[in-house]
């Protein structure tokens, strides 16, 4: 959002009376403002005091100001501009226009959401109302809405078997089991593969959930050496030797957080060093249907030995929880039999809306629009971030920001939040967090309006350069 010309209301410098306050320091501040502005003792137009000069006047750090400097913008309170502050709002909280309401309820206004993995709002929820439409004239809402049998699954696990066609994934009914998106197939498959105490690796940098699953499930989670590097062979091979490992779980394709695909051949490798060490493989393409091209699975290097998920939350819309698994025949049985643990079944709804998208081009249409989408927007980060400190696939939703060595990358989080650009840091993937690399990953879907992510990447953009803030958070 344009912040556009404004006249700041100059006044005494305001200072938020905390007394009486509970909750943290923060969240104290944030509502004194938002108080304040309703009660008309923050005018219009107002400048907030400087966070360094509000810190010392309060007795509290830099951090807690600029976190509530943060939440008042992300509620609405006030808004910031780069070299100017932070301000008022002349206006108010501008709601989003009617016809943009259903859009995957993504703000229109506020902080500029790059942390958030999701796919780009489009034509999803007009297919949805078309398809409900015809399921209203249909005669099968009953059964949509009662337990599902093994038999009722079967044309589910078609569709499934045909959508992973489209990455050269062949596949039987038999072998599809249908879970509740892919977190939730990801945790059906390490239930179904582990005990309590067997080693799982994993790249040193993966997807954040994987560390809370393996703790909740009793579980050591291991990162292969290398650092952020891509996943290879050797490494594997040691840490087979080093420790009774059970699996592996990876992501080869659009890998989060360093958006890097794994190779053919070093594909090959990993599958050969998984069938002589006796390694279960789970491999996570969550994001597979996003590049025009790419290897074929690694699931189609090692069938007998390779868990596949993937679901249809990044390709279609986040909402539609609906995720696929393709297993080995020894494991899909163990896999059922997780879902109906943790789950008893998808929904019956949910997984009829897929099948049909599927089956009448829609899931192919819808993401067809997420690729050019992503193409479009990578193109945009391209030509805005330095390039030498940035990684990415022109395909992928999402992009990994080497820091340069003024910053690190805590401090930059806080400080792209003080300008209104929400980020996750990179130690957020590390599986030991003594590992934590000075980076930060942008995603660029999440937000509605190609405007508003130019936008935002400008603002980091100044922000990547602008050593002056970054020599002040390090003090």
């Amino acid at each position: 959002m344009a912040l556009g010309n404004h006249n700041i209301v100059a006044m005494t410098i305001w200072r938020p009376d905390l007394a009486g306050r509970t909750g943290p320091k923060f969240r104290q501040i944030a509502d004194a403002i938002g108080e304040a502005v309703a009660a008309g003792r923050l005018p219009r137009g107002a400048r907030l005091p400087p966070q360094r000069e509000l810190a010392y006047g309060l007795g509290v750090s830099l951090n807690t100001v600029s976190r509530a400097y943060a939440d008042a913008t992300e509620r609405g309170f006030v808004a910031g501009e780069v070299g100017r502050g932070t301000y008022v709002r002349e206006a108010g909280p501008l709601p989003p226009p009617e016809a943009e309401i259903a859009s995957l309820a993504r703000p229109l206004a506020g902080p500029i959401d790059f942390a958030l993995n999701l796919p780009a709002p489009g034509e999803a929820a007009a297919c949805l109302a078309e398809t409900l439409r015809d399921l209203s004239g249909s005669n099968c809402l009953a059964a949509l809405l009662d337990y599902q049998t093994e038999g009722a699954l079967d044309h589910h696990a078609a569709a499934a078997a045909d959508w992973l066609r489209r990455v050269g994934l062949a596949s039987r009914g038999e072998e599809i089991v249908l879970a509740t998106g892919a977190q939730h197939a990801i945790l059906a498959a390490l239930m179904a593969t582990t005990r309590p105490g067997d080693v799982i690796l994993s790249e040193a940098l993966t997807y954040a959930p994987i560390k809370a699953i393996a703790h909740h499930l009793g579980l050591r989670l291991v990162p292969l050496a290398g650092g952020d590097g891509p996943l290879g062979p050797d490494a594997l091979e040691a840490a087979c030797a080093r420790f009774s490992a059970k699996l592996l779980y990876c992501l080869p394709t659009l890998h989060t957080p360093t958006t890097r695909t794994m190779d053919a051949e070093r594909r090959a490798a990993i599958a050969d060093v998984a069938r002589r060490r006796g390694l279960v493989l789970i491999e996570d393409d969550v994001f597979g249907f996003l590049p025009a091209e790419r290897p074929l699975p690694l699931a189609a290097f090692a069938p007998e030995r390779t868990i596949y998920v993937t679901s249809l939350s990044k390709s279609l819309a986040p909402g539609l929880r609906v995720g696929y698994l393709k297993a080995p025949a020894e494991h899909a049985r163990a896999l059922r039999a997780a879902v109906k643990l943790s789950s008893w079944m998808p929904p019956p709804l949910m997984a009829e809306i897929a099948s049909r998208w599927i089956a009448d081009g829609t899931a192919d249409r819808l993401s067809d629009f997420q690729r050019r989408e992503a193409l479009a927007r990578q193109a945009t980060a391209r030509a805005i971030l330095p390039p030498g400190l940035v990684e990415a696939d022109p395909g992928g939703f999402h992009l990994w920001l080497t820091l340069p060595p003024q910053w690190r990358a805590e401090m930059f989080r806080m400080e792209a939040q003080s300008r209104g650009v929400k980020v996750l840091v990179g130690g957020a993937f590390a599986v030991d967090g003594a590992e934590s690399p000075n980076a930060v990953r942008l995603c660029l879907s999440h937000e509605a309006s190609r405007a508003r992510v130019e936008e935002g990447l400008v603002i980091l953009a100044e922000l990547v350069g602008d050593s002056g803030a970054a020599g002040a958070n390090v003090l």
